[in-house]
């Protein structure tokens, strides 16, 4: 496995951000890590990028210890931060050409390394560009190069299509696949966004600090069977007690104006129910079983 990560732990005082959290990634893989704002994701980026020191637990990365071999380990890992970590008064090519001088690149093969990104990346055009000029989207764009520029063998990214609108991102993510393939680059993720998480090839579902469960896409959406139903009420709380007394105790939670279960039968759960409770409820529908419909299960809370 190119990143292992053994019973993590870290707190910041009083507040826990990784508890006992273990995972493997294997070479070429894209790994997502998922959980809403404050689950622990961003500080198991921030040990994996040598950034952090774990109270307890390892990680490694290419067989290196982020802690103890933390200058080797930099060297085989690209970093794309959450916030914009480029120079807005610079081109594109002066800020890729300063970030290879950091890594002791230099002359013809810096500027063929450059020249390679820019065209993979399809921003080869704005190489003169200054960057405070460039959309959202091309930052990014630039941000992957300059993490890409001395050939990591793994790529870190934290939450990086926040601030981007969704063509956006749907147009970073089209990048990224390809330099996975053209390169065998092994991605780690960090998102809150479901659509991201439905591209890794496996999963971490974290909530407060904790590993709540791991698994490629389907195979954690399929540890939900049946079909999940929502029904919307000005009351959800009586709907959720009258649903309880007349489906023989089946268990359903309420968040906002909704009444949500679980059902072998999604569409024969709904007819009855519409039947029973015409007048409390407002509206209803089913579907199946999402990655948030699974986060909700084991955590009990929300994306």
């Amino acid at each position: 496995m190119i990143v292992a990560a053994n019973h993590l732990k870290l707190n910041y005082g009083e507040q826990r951000a990784l508890e006992d959290v273990s995972f493997e990634v294997a070479a070429g893989e894209l790994f997502g890590i998922l959980g809403p704002n404050g689950s622990g994701k961003s500080t198991m980026f921030r040990v994996l990028a040598t950034i952090e020191t774990p109270q307890a637990g390892t990680a490694n990365i290419a067989g290196l210890n982020v802690v103890t071999q933390a200058q080797e380990v930099r060297k085989r890992i690209g970093v794309v931060f959450q916030t914009q970590s480029l120079d807005k008064y610079l081109t594109v090519a002066e800020n890729l050409t300063s970030q290879g001088h950091l890594f002791g690149m230099s002359g013809a093969k810096l500027k063929s390394r450059i020249s390679d990104l820019l065209e993979r990346l399809q921003i080869s055009d704005r190489r003169d560009s200054i960057l405070k000029t460039l959309s959202g989207g091309m930052k990014r764009r630039v941000e992957i190069a300059k993490a890409l520029l001395h050939e990591p063998q793994v790529l870190l990214m934290d939450e990086p299509t926040t601030g981007l609108d969704p063509v956006a991102r749907m147009e970073l993510w089209k990048y990224v696949d390809e330099l996975r393939r053209q390169t065998g680059v092994t991605v780690v993720v960090t998102t809150h966004l479901l659509e991201e998480a439905e591209r890794a090839s496996r999963l971490m579902l974290m909530h407060m600090g904790v590993s709540v469960l791991q698994g490629t896409p389907r195979e954690l959406k399929a540890s939900i069977p049946g079909d999940v139903v929502l029904l919307e009420s000005a009351d959800p709380e009586s709907l959720r007690q009258g649903i309880f007394l007349h489906f023989d105790k089946q268990k359903c939670t309420v968040f906002d104006n909704y009444v949500r279960t679980i059902v072998p039968d999604g569409p024969k759960f709904v007819v009855e129910a519409a039947a029973a409770f015409q007048t409390a409820v407002q509206g209803i529908s089913y579907h199946k079983p999402t990655l948030e419909d699974v986060f909700m299960k084991e955590t009990g809370a929300r994306l």
